[in-house]
């Protein structure tokens, strides 16, 4: 990794005097080695382990308040270590609803001698609140767009004042509305950034948040269609019993789930009703979440959900049916969404507006502003963008199939040959959203730190952008309880879509090497 060969041109404090346009510096201090503490007031996964403050490096810390339209106000934090600076910029997103500056992942860059920058996209709240965007249309725009491309001006405009060098490469990866921020910046301002990494992007914000709707009146609108929590482990049994061994190891991850032909009708109570079975209005609303909900012409709105991802911390119970009827984090996401944003009246009611005329509201309000669907990256392309998109399989919270449909839209827009000269596509399979879940979850997304590029997919889109090597396989590690402290579970290798990971049929199948990617049927 090339070190930058100059020590900062000019004193931290001396910042404070810059005058980017239409911001304001608030204040531009020196932090010492070790002596850095995130606000208390920030939710504490954006926070993470304080050891990892301890072992910064000293750094030149800028916070910025940019203020493009008169009811804006955009929180930026720009970091920059004040030794061994690696010559790269990583800007960092947000996910849910963001609201808050990911000290976390300032620190993992810091830590790894990036200058970086986050943002709370232009208001403070938590990640599941929109109540902020009430009466607030520039604040949206801030939040679809506007904010990153802002916080990326302006760390960029530090770092050269900083240095003396503006950064050679410069990477925007996260996860979630992160995701859609990533290809936002892909498609809106393709000069931001040289490598672009998005997990399971929420691009198609509208039709995502029309599901949302969707699926709560499948579940609630009736009580006797809820599904409750203590119903879902043998629902997962059921779909790994029915669909777990197609792909020649049995280990509670389903390879590729479209192929698997779950009949959620196998599960209709036959006698009394129990935690071991649904009854018939359930099964109707589990069939409606699998196929997800249609236009009035019957065009598909939003994907439904792959089985295999029923059970689990970040399962069905978290993100759809949640623990009791209208407790879900998709179900605070929609209606937030559509009283704030789309019908903006607090007082709301979900139950009073059908699918459809959600949707054309919806589209009519905010399309413009939140969804990131244009399959024209030829801009991105020609300056030599490199984009990696990747998507667990086990998502429950935003269907997998939205992003192969979007993968699959680039492709028909600008054709195979030239989507593969700058675009990959990775599928994960027993990833959850984001992280967590049965399968090989760590392939260094989201600051992971791991070996060399062969197991790291922010590696990986680094050595495309900077060598020209395009990523093929890689490898993704499962650790015993998810730490790596205690030990290697199984791997896995992650092959380029539309390419799947097939067993061998002999050796240990926990060996990422008895495993090759073929395409389907091949």
């Amino acid at each position: 990794m090339a070190q930058s060969p100059l020590p900062p041109s000019h004193s931290c404090e001396k910042l404070s005097q810059l005058s980017p346009s239409k911001a304001k510096v608030i204040s531009a201090q020196a932090v010492e080695e070790g002596a850095f503490t995130p606000p208390a007031s920030i939710t504490p996964w954006l926070i993470g382990s304080p050891e990892l403050y301890k072992s910064l490096g000293g750094f030149c810390r800028v916070v910025v308040d940019a203020a493009p339209t008169a009811d804006s106000s955009i929180k930026i934090e720009v970091w920059m270590p004040t030794e061994g600076w690696n010559g790269r910029f990583q800007g960092q997103g947000n996910g849910g609803f963001a609201g808050e500056i990911d000290y976390h992942r300032l620190g993992l860059a810091l830590q790894q001698k990036y200058a970086t920058a986050a943002t709370d996209t232009g208001h403070a709240a938590g990640g599941t609140d929109a109540s902020w965007a009430l009466g607030h249309r520039e604040k949206v725009v801030d939040f679809g767009y506007r904010a990153i491309h802002e916080m990326t001006q302006i760390a960029k405009t530090l770092i050269k004042a900083f240095y003396g060098n503006a950064p050679t490469y410069s990477y925007f990866g996260n996860c979630s509305n992160g995701g859609r921020q990533a290809l936002m910046e892909a498609q809106r301002f393709p000069a931001d950034y040289d490598g672009i990494l998005a997990g399971a992007p929420a691009n198609f914000w509208t039709h995502l948040l029309t599901k949302a709707l969707a699926d709560a009146q499948t579940t609630t609108l009736d009580p006797a269609s809820y599904i409750p929590a203590g119903k879902l482990p043998a629902l997962a049994r059921a779909v790994n019993a029915a669909c777990d061994a197609q792909d020649g190891v049995t280990d509670g991850v389903l390879n590729d789930p479209r192929q698997c032909k779950f009949d959620p009708a196998s599960f209709l109570c036959k006698a009394a009703d129990s935690n071991e079975c649904l009854t018939a209005p359930q099964i109707t609303a589990l069939k409606k979440l699998y196929e997800g909900p249609r236009d009035p012409k019957g065009a598909l709105i939003f994907p439904g959900y792959l089985p295999g991802a029923e059970q689990g911390p970040g399962g069905w119970g978290t993100w759809i049916t949640g623990q009791e009827p209208g407790k879900s984090l998709l179900f605070a996401f929609g209606t937030g969404y559509f009283s704030n944003m789309v019908y903006e009246k607090a007082d709301w009611n979900y139950k009073e507006t059908t699918i459809a005329e959600g949707l054309k509201a919806a589209e009519a309000k905010t399309a413009k502003l939140l969804n990131a669907t244009d399959p024209n990256l030829a801009a991105f392309k020609a300056r030599g963008g490199k984009l990696i998109l990747y998507h667990g399989w086990n998502d429950a919270a935003i269907s997998a199939l939205n992003t192969i449909n979007y993968y699959e839209n680039v492709v028909s827009k600008m054709g195979q040959a030239e989507t593969d000269a700058f675009s990959r596509l990775y599928m994960v399979p027993g990833l959850q959203h984001c992280g967590g879940g049965p399968g090989a979850n760590w392939f260094g997304q989201l600051g992971q730190s791991t070996a060399d590029a062969h197991h790291n997919m922010e590696m990986a889109l680094e050595q495309w952008v900077e060598k020209g090597a395009a990523p093929s396989v890689i490898v993704a590690t499962k650790y015993v309880e998810d730490n790596p402290e205690k030990g290697v579970k199984f791997t896995r290798p992650l092959c380029p879509y539309p390419q799947v990971a097939k067993f061998k049929g002999s050796g240990d199948p926990n060996d990422a090497a008895n495993f090759v990617c073929a395409t389907e049927g091949k």
